[in-house]
């Protein structure tokens, strides 16, 4: 199961680097129930193994590319990120107190503190793309046009995944012209 946990992850977040274009300094957001990946309710049964088996799958994949992952917390905290220190400071987010646990800010945020170099906690960010798997509502991380992506690999364990991209905002009206790299 844990196999293909980190292969679903992998699939999953290669897909949406491409489709979204993302680059060096991009930024995705992450929203994981691993209660959901394992087939119970959300916030009912959260598992560490679980987060683990997808951050092996996914976080060297994002390393890799220069990509910032903001893995997002439960309600617990607020949907408080997890985020590295370097991304805060280069941004200028206010950093908040709080360390995750599986119970209280959920199994994945847990692993992402775990395995980020210096990890702290933002209440906000705007994120370029997310994936949400099993439900956890990341848009309010996401820049304000967001584009939903259909992703080949729409499951991981038994949680949907949805994704999403975003784009600057069209302005102007019929007369405008569109830089189509922004799109």
């Amino acid at each position: 199961m844990y196999e293909n946990i980190k292969e679903d992850a992998y699939n999953a977040f290669s897909e949406i680097i491409e489709i979204a274009k993302l680059k060096e300094n991009s930024i995705i957001v992450l929203g994981c129930s691993t209660s959901e990946i394992l087939g119970s309710k959300i916030g009912t049964n959260s598992a560490i193994d679980v987060a683990k088996a997808l951050y092996e799958g996914m976080y060297d994949l994002l390393k890799s590319k220069g990509i910032f992952l903001a893995a997002q917390c439960c309600e617990h905290l607020n949907r408080a990120l997890v985020i590295e220190k370097e991304l805060a400071d280069k941004l200028r987010l206010e950093i908040v107190n709080a360390v995750p646990q599986p119970k209280a800010g959920g199994s994945s945020a847990t692993t992402a503190y775990s395995v980020m170099k210096e990890p702290v906690l933002v209440e906000h960010i705007k994120a370029d793309a997310g994936i949400d798997i099993g439900g956890t509502l990341i848009g309010m991380h996401l820049k304000e046009t967001a584009i939903p992506v259909r992703l080949k690999n729409n499951k991981i364990g038994n949680a949907n995944v949805t994704a999403a991209r975003t784009r600057a905002k069209y302005i102007g009206g019929e007369r405008t012209v569109y830089n189509q790299d922004l799109m």
